[in-house]
């Protein structure tokens, strides 16, 4: 059943619950080949031992702050450093801290911080609807 919504600039469309599911099955199959094709870390990047990334995310509403997280990434873990968009009507977005992460291994960094802003799409349309602080450290394997 579609139910139309009115926005400004055209009419959008809700295909129900199961197109949303087969979107969402479909998010997951393709989450988990780039996961599979990102490798791991202990093969593309055998001089790191950890990476610890604390997020803050932060949304517009009247209590900005949505939630803080911290992920430990270890040899064994995939390189994929692509984190969801946590308000649950995005589409398509999140936050890649990839070029962030291989960037400060090429330099031997051991940590940054910095904001990512979320590029995915919300209803109704909004540009700055979720954004994220995050703090990286990288640890190092000692040299023999």
């Amino acid at each position: 059943m579609e139910v139309p919504l009115q926005y400004k600039g055209g009419l959008l469309h809700f295909e129900g619950a199961m197109a949303h599911k087969q979107n969402y099955l479909e998010r997951m199959e393709r989450n988990k080949q780039q996961k599979l094709a990102s490798g791991l870390i202990s093969e593309r990047f055998p001089e790191v031992s950890d990476i610890i990334v604390h997020m803050t995310y932060y949304q517009t509403a009247i209590n900005p702050v949505l939630m803080s997280r911290t992920i430990n990434f270890w040899p064994t873990h995939h390189a994929y450093f692509n984190m969801d968009c946590m308000k649950k009507d995005c589409v398509d977005g999140g936050f890649d801290l990839t070029s962030v992460i291989h960037d400060m291994i090429k330099h031997q960094q051991k940590s940054t911080k910095g904001k990512l802003s979320c590029n995915g799409s919300v209803i109704p349309p909004a540009s700055d609807h979720a954004s994220i602080a995050y703090e990286i450290t990288i640890k190092y394997n000692k040299k023999k």
